[in-house]
């Protein structure tokens, strides 16, 4: 095939029609934004010390990929928000009542962000919602980089740990797809009629997108 052909055909194509109407396809645009988060850690290592960062947003936003992606580039440890949701005892009416209240978040800055300021070794819980039960205690070692990945972390009495905070977003009806897709029926129920109404008050009453170093689509 020659070049004009070649050419012709590129003109033709999909992509080529996106790009001279200065539209990017998504998987485009995460990409930029996927550097510009690669960027901040860069900047974030080339300081002393043990950091921390923050991955919150709307559920069903890309989070824990997000998580993914920065492992698979930097050696960190990794920790998720589902493992720190109340067990029954503690979802009280009050609990319940508090904005950001759905999370432990007492229990996460006492068994990991707290121990990892202070660089030793260290064991912490995770709870498992499906069982309703913790299991056995998880020894982690400490590094350098720390990721927390989950709608919550960046809650009022936790977000003064952190040195890098990431927004995710996701508009209503992809959210609604993808947690179908991913859930079934009838946890989607839930999702959209409990436990998102309670995150999006907890983004709107603390303003977390706005503390946030970085927002972006998922």
């Amino acid at each position: 095939m020659q070049f004009p052909e070649l050419f012709c055909n590129w003109l033709l194509s999909p992509l080529s029609y996106f790009l001279r109407k200065g539209i990017k396809p998504k998987y485009m645009e995460y990409k930029e934004h996927l550097d510009k988060v690669f960027s901040l850690i860069d900047d974030l290592l080339k300081q002393p010390g043990t950091k921390i960062i923050a991955i919150d947003g709307n559920a069903a936003a890309g989070k824990s990929v997000l998580a993914s992606h920065i492992a698979e580039k930097y050696d960190c440890n990794i920790f998720h928000m589902d493992d720190f949701f109340l067990p029954p005892e503690k979802k009280t009416v009050a609990r319940l009542s508090q904005t950001g209240g759905n999370v432990d978040w007492e229990r996460f800055r006492e068994e990991v962000l707290d121990n990892i300021r202070r660089g030793n070794k260290f064991c912490y819980r995770k709870y498992d919602c499906k069982i309703q039960s913790f299991h056995p205690p998880a020894e982690v070692s400490p590094k350098k980089l720390n990721l927390v990945e989950g709608v919550y972390s960046l809650h009022p009495e936790l977000i003064d740990y952190y040195d890098l905070k990431l927004f995710l977003w996701v508009d209503v009806e992809e959210q609604s797809r993808r947690i179908l897709a991913r859930n079934g029926a009838e946890l989607h129920k839930r999702y959209m009629e409990e436990w998102i109404p309670m995150e999006n008050r907890y983004f709107a009453e603390f303003n977390i997108e706005e503390n946030c170093d970085f927002s972006f689509p998922g």
